[in-house]
C-alpha cells in the first residue's frame, strides 16, 4: 500500500497516529506514506529525535520530499544512497528524502519526485543572523522575514544540475511515469487555484515544461495548505491522506 499526504511540519504524531490513520493496523514496513514536502527536518533537538523515533515505530516506512521549510544544512549533511531506483537520504531505516529529480520504482509504480519551492512569507526579506533588526523585530507580528541558515536557506530552489537531472531520469524513462510528487506545482496548475495570488517563479516554470512533457496518470502536490483537486490527474493535498496504490 503506497499513501500520500500534504505537508507535516514535523507535526507526524498528530497527523500519523493510530486515531488520525487507522489504515496503519493494516500495514507493514512494506508499505508506504509519502509526505509531499515541509515534512519537518528543522533542528537535530532531542524532541525531532524522540519524534522521527516514533516514526520509525510505525507500522509503514516514511518517505518525503523536501519543501520550502527545511534545514537543508542538516538534510544535506545526511550520505546519499540509492535506493528503488533513485537517490535518497536516510534520516532512519525508515524514514527516507527521496531527493530531488528522481524516478523511483516502488511496488511495481513509478514515480517522479521534485522538491522545493519558494518561500512566500519572507515579504520583509532574508536577514543575516547578525543584522539588528532580528532583535528589533523579535516580537513584531507584523513582519514577514527569514534569517539565513537558521529558518531560510537558499538550496529551498533547485540548482540547474537538479533540473537537469530531473530531465535525464524522465527521459530515460521514455517521459511517462505512474506519478508526479512535487511540493509546488506547475505554474498553469497553480494559476488555475490561485490566479495571479502567487506568481510563476523558476521552479513552476521548470514543472510547467514536466507538465507539458511527461506522459502521468496522477500528479499529487502540497505547499498550498489546502486540500482540492484541480482536475482528474493534478491534486494538492494537506492534512488528507489519500492512497494511490
Amino acid at each position: 500500500m503506497i499513501w500520500v499526504t500534504g505537508d507535516t511540519h514535523g507535526d507526524w504524531v498528530h497527523r500519523l497516529n493510530m486515531e488520525s490513520f487507522p489504515e496503519q493496523k493494516e500495514m507493514t514496513k512494506d508499505d508506504y506514506v509519502i509526505v509531499l514536502g515541509d515534512f519537518g527536518i528543522w533542528n537535530d533537538t532531542p524532541q525531532q529525535r524522540h519524534d522521527l523515533n516514533w516514526l520509525e515505530e510505525r507500522n509503514f516506512t516514511t518517505l518525503f520530499i523536501d519543501g520550502n521549510h527545511s534545514n537543508f544544512d542538516l538534510l544535506n549533511s545526511y550520505p546519499v544512497s540509492e535506493w528503488h531506483g533513485g537517490k535518497v537520504h536516510f534520516i532512519n531505516n525508515s524514514v527516507i528524502h527521496l531527493m530531488r529529480g528522481q524516478v523511483f520504482n516502488i511496488d511495481d509504480k513509478s514515480f517522479f519526485t521534485f522538491g522545493g519551492a519558494r518561500s512566500h512569507d519572507i515579504q520583509d526579506g532574508v536577514l543575516e543572523i547578525d543584522d539588528p533588526r532580528v532583535r528589533i523585530w523579535r516580537n513584531d507580528i507584523s513582519k514577514t522575514y527569514r534569517i539565513n541558515h537558521i529558518s531560510w536557506w537558499e538550496e529551498e530552489m533547485p540548482n540547474e544540475e537538479e533540473m537537469d537531472e530531473g530531465l535525464n531520469n524522465l527521459s530515460v524513462a521514455d517521459n511517462k511515469v505512474d506519478f508526479i510528487l512535487t511540493h509546488c506545482t506547475a505554474s498553469s496548475t497553480q494559476a488555475l487555484i490561485f490566479g495571479r495570488r502567487f506568481k510563476p517563479d523558476k521552479l513552476t516554470n521548470y514543472l510547467e515544461q514536466v507538465r507539458c512533457t511527461t506522459e502521468y496518470t496522477r500528479w499529487f502536490f502540497g505547499h498550498y495548505h489546502v486540500n482540492t483537486a484541480v482536475n482528474d490527474k493534478d491534486i494538492c493535498l494537506y492534512k488528507k491522506i489519500v492512497r494511490v496504490a
